[in-house]
């Protein structure tokens, strides 16, 4: 069974799918960003080095611990959800099927 991350960020309800590690790495650094914090403050309540988040977000790690990524995603206010391959629309999709907006 093929699964991948999805990761819901509470600050304006987006939902962003994603299949690499580099995509969450990425994801993590824009949501930071928007939150307006810093790498060094963020890794420093996630319990890991500032090097080591800086990595994760430019994509320069071909792995990256499960409690490491927890601790980050809980700094920032975000969690994960693994859905089955093939299971996710999009938004618009999901709106459509409910007869929404």
């Amino acid at each position: 069974m093929s699964i991948f991350c999805c990761i819901s960020e509470f600050i304006d309800v987006k939902i962003k799918y994603m299949r690499t590690l580099q995509e969450l790495g990425e994801a993590v650094a824009t949501t930071r960003r928007d939150l307006r914090l810093k790498q060094k403050d963020v890794a420093a309540q996630a319990g890991i080095t500032p090097e080591s988040l800086l990595r994760f977000e430019r994509g320069q790690v071909s792995e990256f611990g499960s409690r490491k990524l927890l601790a980050v995603l809980a700094v920032l206010g975000m969690e994960i959800a693994l859905v089955k391959t093939g299971m996710s629309g999009s938004l618009d999709e999901l709106r459509r099927e409910r007869g929404g907006a």
